[in-house]
């Protein structure tokens, strides 16, 4: 398998293209071709556990590598979870939650970042590389830990991570500048997470940066889901979801079924589009924001605009304006166009918008739907899940759970009545003083506290790095302004 990059000119392989991160023209890469899950396979994955499933998934994009030797980086690195790593939870008739928050950081990047150091570390292997590898990564709070965390004490990698200061909940914070490890670095920028991605990027194309830290023995990488092999793994759960749906008689194979997804990167939900395109029966595919909701007008109207009033909420890793992965939809809508593609990100980029045509938006629409939620709709959803069903859940899955009401209530009578699967990106423990303040009115600022009270009210099991945490010493506490980050990065590669 080869991927390509969105604005043209370059053809790599899959190990190439999990080492470069980024394509040298800017662009994102993208398989040659989508791979299909034949029917055969797909009755075979009915019976198999999650590892095997990732690697069925995995080994159609990655051919190069071993698939003995996959499955088995595969099973060790979901040997972590608690439990399945992606547990289909029922809620009511035909709605379901995909819980994707039991790994060692408790979000949902763990699914695909647990694995990331064996792709990345094979990948070099098969490329004969020998100096070390240098990753960075941009993170709106869930990313980063799950990303130090999978790379921490690895031979032959140094990871450094740039956070919004102010963008993060505080037990995200905290579980990022209490990181241990030889060869992680942790830095709060002060701006929001569009800064900090925006900065990360310019490393990555900047030829002056490349060649100094060329220069120190490293080459750049990434850990974001604008690397193919962040992404990629991420298709794996939307196959296991609907597996699960099957053997549990849910549904029959071949009922198509909708999807839910928290997103403010984009790539949760692409990774979805990828599924279908893969040949999963995808009816739906909605795409739920807070009120930084760009991506829902964008897949309205056909019209992205960043340029607009940024919100801190308490969804914090949805606060994002530029949404990278957006770049690899716009390239499938185009009609692969690289230079409509380049052209497009090139205006973003000065004007901080573009659009696309009213055939495009059309061939958008006709595969997903959009909407968002305010902070009080938010709130109420969680309060009311709780309420009538028991169940607690994180304001992003609060976030998603809402858009998928009001989808679903409005949701024309004589359409197929689909089952509707809401994804849910994080642990309630994640955001605990919101969660609380949801579930009981009470606004609590410690957050230790505020998860004392949770499980009180909830008897849902607190998880261990959870509780971990609590003792930790916070070793990272700089912070630097946009313009400081290139510096950052050289000194941690001396």
């Amino acid at each position: 398998m080869k991927f390509i990059s969105t604005r043209g000119g370059e053809t790599v392989s899959g190990a190439e293209a999990i080492v470069k991160g980024i394509a040298s023209d800017g662009g994102l890469f993208v398989p040659e071709t989508f791979p299909k899950i034949s029917d055969e396979e797909m009755e075979a994955m009915l019976g198999m556990d999650y590892a095997e499933r990732a690697a069925t998934v995995l080994f159609k994009f990655f051919d190069e590598f071993d698939r003995e030797e996959l499955l088995q980086s595969l099973k060790e690195a979901y040997a972590r979870f608690d439990g399945d790593p992606a547990p289909l939870v029922r809620i009511d008739e035909g709605k379901y939650i995909l819980e994707l928050f039991h790994g060692p950081t408790c979000a949902f990047k763990d699914m695909a970042l647990c694995i990331l150091p064996y792709l990345l570390k094979k990948s070099s292997v098969l490329l004969g590389i020998k100096e070390d590898v240098l990753v960075l990564t941009a993170t709106s709070g869930d990313t980063g830990k799950a990303a130090l965390e999978g790379f921490k004490d690895r031979e032959g990698v140094k990871i450094q991570v740039f956070y919004p200061e102010e963008g993060v909940s505080p037990m995200q914070k905290l579980f990022m500048t209490t990181q241990e490890g030889k060869n992680v670095s942790v830095v709060a920028v002060k701006g929001n997470f569009d800064d900090c991605q925006s900065a990360v990027k310019k490393i990555f194309t900047s030829g002056e940066y490349t060649t100094k830290i060329k220069e120190k023995g490293y080459l750049l990488s990434s850990a974001n889901s604008i690397n193919i092999g962040r992404l990629l793994p991420q298709i794996a759960y939307y196959f296991s979801a609907y597996c699960d749906l099957v053997t549990s008689e849910q549904i029959q194979t071949g009922e198509e079924a909708d999807f839910t997804v928290p997103t403010g990167n984009f790539g949760n939900i692409l990774a979805a589009y990828y599924a279908k395109k893969m040949g999963l029966p995808v009816g739906r595919l909605l795409c739920a924001s807070n009120k930084n909701n760009v991506l829902t007008d964008f897949i309205r109207t056909g019209n992205y605009n960043a340029k607009r009033t940024f919100y801190k909420t308490m969804s914090p890793s949805m606060d994002i304006l530029l949404s990278s992965n957006l770049e690899r939809l716009v390239y499938e809508l185009s009609g692969r166009s690289a230079e409509l593609t380049r052209e497009r990100m090139d205006t973003l980029s000065e004007t901080g918008k573009y659009c696309i045509s009213q055939e495009e938006l059309k061939n958008l629409r006709s595969e997903f739907s959009a909407g968002f939620t305010s902070e009080d709709d938010t709130v109420e959803c969680i309060y009311e899940y709780f309420s009538d069903y028991g169940y607690p859940m994180d304001t992003h899955t609060g976030v998603a759970m809402s858009v998928a009401d009001r989808y679903l209530e409005k949701r024309d009578p004589l359409a197929p009545k689909r089952v509707m699967i809401v994804v849910s990106t994080a642990s309630p423990y994640k955001f605990p003083q919101d969660v609380l303040y949801a579930l009981t009115g009470n606004d609590v600022k410690d957050s230790f506290k505020c998860i004392k009270r949770i499980n009180l009210a909830t008897a849902m099991k607190v998880p261990e790095p959870i509780k971990d945490v609590r003792y930790k010493p916070v070793l990272f506490k700089k912070c630097v302004a946009p313009k400081d980050i290139g510096a950052e990065v050289l000194k941690f590669a001396e």
